[in-house]
């Protein structure tokens, strides 16, 4: 089970939960970055942050999907946005935001980096995720709970 928090007495995130919690007994898949190249392995977007983060995301979805779980199913995520603007930030969070990563609020870091790891590459997404047992739903919580500390 899957326990997403959001604590009242902290500022109000938007559109992430402050915590996660996995019932123990749970399978992890730990992924690494996904990046924006297709299957050929061409950059996705040269110059275009939101269309990078578009093939990021599909990339992980299929990723995932590939080790029996997907983008609802992620607890923590880490996004990687080449420079220092914020608008651009923002840009490729929503992206994120409304791909259906974490059902509901999950746990995540948004960063602006100087450079990412191929030429060209401005986005990059990291993520934790549960992997159902074969033939049984994953047990998420829909909302997130909120406790006081």
């Amino acid at each position: 089970m899957i326990r997403r928090t959001i604590v009242p007495t902290l500022f109000p995130p938007p559109g992430y939960a402050h915590a996660a919690v996995v019932q123990a007994g749970e399978r992890l898949a730990f992924m690494a970055g996904s990046v924006p190249l297709d299957a050929r392995g061409a950059l996705v977007g040269p110059g275009d942050p939101v269309a990078q983060a578009h093939q990021v995301v599909a990339n992980l979805d299929e990723a995932l999907r590939a080790v029996g779980s997907g983008l609802e199913h992620v607890v923590a995520s880490t996004v990687y946005v080449v420079g220092a603007d914020p608008a651009d930030l923002s840009r490729v969070w929503e992206v994120v935001r409304a791909s259906g990563l974490g059902r509901g609020p999950h746990t995540s870091t948004l960063l602006g980096v100087a450079c990412l790891g191929y030429t060209g590459q401005l986005v990059e997404v990291t993520a934790t995720a549960v992997v159902p047992r074969p033939g049984e739903p994953a047990s998420i919580t829909p909302e997130p709970d909120s406790f006081a500390v």
